[in-house]
């Protein structure tokens, strides 16, 4: 099958399809890792879950290209990764490990940006996601990854950095989405 044979592709209203799953699997995964992350805080077992994943991502994000997008995919897909971010760093706070104060400016970030992209989504503006956005969500996973990684378990330094870092760019990414969202309205003329 090819990408260019329609029976290869779905249409934009398609709930079930591959991507879809592997999305919607990530999701009822994520309970149980988040878990594992505040019972253990690290082990081989743990860092293998966490990095499937959180590296599903890719994979989904692929099948979807190929396949076709959809708009269950659109929805369901930053819903999947703003999950296991938010939980995977709450988790680990949990754990002890991380400081609550950079993870809970993380999550004001996000409820902040998932307001304003709902706001603009009901006068039909779309702001897709930035590279610095999909940067943003790496090094949340990182910054997991690090302290779930037996190697780097023990190394605090390194997790901490890469979760300040994490900070910085979300609420840089935060800034460039009011920019685009409010280029965006000023251009249609909506209010």
């Amino acid at each position: 099958m090819t990408a260019s044979d329609p029976s290869s592709t779905f249409g934009p209203s398609a709930l079930l399809t591959p991507a879809n799953a592997i999305t919607v699997v990530r999701l009822l995964v994520a309970p149980w890792v988040f878990w594992l992350i505040a019972d253990r805080e690290s082990g081989w077992l743990l860092f293998a879950l966490w990095v499937a994943v959180t590296a599903s991502d890719s994979l989904d994000g692929w099948l979807a290209r190929r396949q076709g997008t959809t708009r269950s995919g659109a929805f369901l897909d930053p819903l999947a990764d703003k999950v296991l971010a938010l939980g995977g760093l709450w988790a680990v706070v949990l754990a002890g490990r991380f400081w609550w104060l950079p993870v809970a400016l993380v999550t004001l970030r996000e409820v902040l940006i998932s307001a304003f992209r709902s706001y603009w989504g009901r006068r039909g503006l779309a702001v897709p996601a930035s590279r610095v956005a999909k940067f943003k969500t790496f090094l949340q996973f990182s910054a997991v990854s690090l302290v779930v990684w037996p190697w780097t378990t023990g190394v605090t330094w390194m997790a901490d950095v890469v979760l300040w870092l994490a900070v910085a760019v979300a609420w840089i990414s935060a800034v460039q989405y009011v920019r685009a969202g409010s280029r965006a309205t000023s251009a249609t003329g909506s209010a």
